[in-house]
């Protein structure tokens, strides 16, 4: 039978233990993997590793016949439904032996997973003989060149385990970054702090939601703690710091840099002169408006609007920024707060992290081709 995930949402689907059903979704691991055989299926694409369930009822353990490939498009499995009476230890729901229910053929393959293994049918078309080996790594050799010579950005990140209310309290270790960038030529990567992870938490829908308005200064202290964080990290890792265009264009594959940014401006609580005390104190240069609680300088995708888009302390916000040289980040942003902000901006708006769909369902983090065509009128550029 076909399984929809409001069966799950509803507990339905927990009468279907060890019936054979069919469930759509999207493939997500945390592993650099093009195949897997064991991984999660959640209802919608997640934008980003810290967009993943960790409600252990809002994703399906996969556990496939065979390694399927990871495509970045939607799926549909079949295999025998497992629900997990003690699920403490892990994820309630599992699928086992499963295998696509409709052949993927090479129309299935999407252009995340082309990209990905671009490099393995490269080396593949030319490993014939000792002469396709050389002309190889020839190749390979200039290509490496060629990375650490371009200035290639992440503009969204969250690299070195800078985030998480547990992480940032008590200060954990932090991960390497620098030599991983220097091994993909990533040139400069914007690490961004998050200020509402204390009053946000995955709800019972698989989805992330506020739970709780938080107390007067207590998101501009934690993010105090989280800009001392990125801080850290850039000390640990010997990171340039980008704070201009010619900074920017000085970092290069070879010499990783970094931009602070900031993801959900909650930690200004409203006062615009925190925007300034940022850029001096924490060289600030990359500001995203808000983030999965509405905030007082507008709406978000995956909540009920209360303002009608950009408010004017968030309009008073983009001044600002555009004043001093931050980048503005609209993602997470409603279609209505990008229209006030395209409209206020004398600067190109960045949305960070997003992907593209015509249809947008209701309080989806995805955007609609207007809503996309809003930031390329700005000069502006979209990360998917």
């Amino acid at each position: 039978m076909r399984l929809d995930w409001r069966d799950i949402h509803a507990q339905r689907a927990d009468a279907l233990d060890r019936t054979e059903v069919e469930i759509g979704g999207f493939m997500t691991t945390p592993l650099r993997i093009v195949r897997a055989s064991c991984f999660l299926l959640v209802a919608e694409a997640p934008c980003c590793i810290g967009c993943m369930p960790r409600d252990a009822a809002a994703a399906v353990e996969v556990f496939a016949a065979a390694p399927i490939p990871l495509t970045g498009r939607r799926i549909l499995l079949r295999g025998i439904w497992r629900v997990r009476r003690d699920a403490a230890d892990g994820w309630h729901y599992r699928l086992h032996d499963a295998h696509p229910a409709e052949p993927p053929g090479w129309a299935g393959v999407g252009r995340r997973f082309v990209l990905a293994g671009a490099p393995l049918m490269c080396i593949a078309a030319c490993a014939a003989g000792p002469q396709q080996e050389a002309a190889a790594r020839q190749r390979e050799t200039a290509a490496l060149e060629a990375l650490t010579a371009t200035t290639t950005m992440d503009m969204h990140s969250h690299a070195g385990g800078i985030i998480g209310v547990r992480s940032v309290t008590n200060n954990l270790p932090l991960g390497a970054v620098a030599e991983p960038m220097r091994t993909g030529g990533m040139a400069a990567v914007c690490l961004a702090a998050v200020s509402d992870s204390p009053c946000h938490r995955v709800m019972p829908d698989g989805r992330i939601h506020p739970y709780r308005t938080p107390e007067p200064g207590e998101l501009y202290d934690y993010a105090q703690r989280g800009f001392e964080r990125v801080h850290r990290l850039i000390r640990q890792e010997h990171l340039g710091v980008v704070t201009d265009a010619a900074s920017l264009s000085a970092a290069r594959g070879g010499m990783p840099s970094a931009i602070v940014a900031t993801e959900g401006a909650d930690f200004l609580e409203g006062r615009v002169e925190r925007v300034d005390e940022a850029y001096e104190r924490w060289k600030l240069r990359h500001l995203q408006l808000v983030h999965y609680r509405v905030n007082e300088l507008g709406d978000i995708q995956t909540e009920a609007p209360e303002h009608g888009g950009l408010t004017d302390i968030g309009a008073a916000v983009i001044r600002r920024c555009n004043r001093r040289g931050l980048v503005v980040d609209v993602a997470h942003g409603t279609f209505d707060l990008v229209k006030r902000a395209a409209a206020v901006t004398t600067k190109p708006l960045v949305l960070s992290h997003t992907s593209l769909i015509g249809r947008p369902s209701a309080r989806s983090r995805l955007i609609a081709p207007d809503h996309a065509r809003l930031i390329a009128e700005t000069g502006g550029v979209i990360g998917v």
